[in-house]
């Protein structure tokens, strides 16, 4: 169980396939600090740690990871937002993330807004009871409040800091993320579809 609050930037360093699935060796400033068998949050994918190796860990992505998300275009080079898994001694400062995609989304537009960016994003349609205005969904690990939703868009603010401190910075127009819709109305969006006769 994740927050959505990013904790640190880690980079991809090298990419390997293994049958169906693909490896990456993930350089951070937290790597050496990780366990194996840990569980991370990868631009909001919940991945296990396999392997560390100083300043970088090992974590592999199965064929249906690398059909539901971004991962299968990570090449060397990429910026991941990384965080582990929220302690139950804390505040959750963003929302509950489990780490589970439901999908990817595109980005249709950035605003710079002097101050703050504005992003909005297009959704598949299926996906659409999922998203509210002033909901939270979390974009790449990252969570956010969604406004100016319509059918299958929403929209999202960045502030500076966070700007500055994850690879949301980095997305541009035609940039595919990954999403994760909030938890409890992914619950009552099937409560509601099971009361149908």
């Amino acid at each position: 169980m994740f927050t959505g609050i990013i904790e640190s930037l880690g980079q991809v360093e090298e990419v390997s396939v293994a049958g169906t699935n693909q490896r990456y060796w993930i350089t951070s400033p937290i790597s050496h600090e990780l366990k194996i068998d840990q569980s991370i949050s990868h631009d909001g994918v919940c991945l296990t740690v396999e392997a560390i190796d100083g300043q970088r860990h090992l974590v592999t992505a199965i064929q249906e990871t690398l059909q539901k998300t971004n991962l299968s275009q990570w090449k060397k080079g990429h910026q991941v937002n990384l965080e582990r898994c929220m302690p139950m001694n804390g505040r959750l400062d963003g929302h509950i993330v489990q780490g589970h995609v439901d999908a990817t989304a595109t980005c249709v537009s950035v605003t710079d807004l002097k101050g703050s960016r504005e992003f909005r994003f297009r959704i598949p349609a299926s996906f659409a009871s999922l998203i509210i205005e002033k909901g939270s969904a979390s974009i790449n690990g990252i969570s956010l409040t969604i406004f100016n939703v319509t059918r299958d868009e929403f929209s999202v603010a960045i502030i500076p800091y966070t700007l500055g401190h994850t690879n949301i910075s980095a997305v541009t127009p035609g940039s595919t993320v990954n999403i994760e819709f909030d938890m409890v109305g992914k619950y009552i969006t099937r409560y509601l579809s099971l009361q149908q006769p």
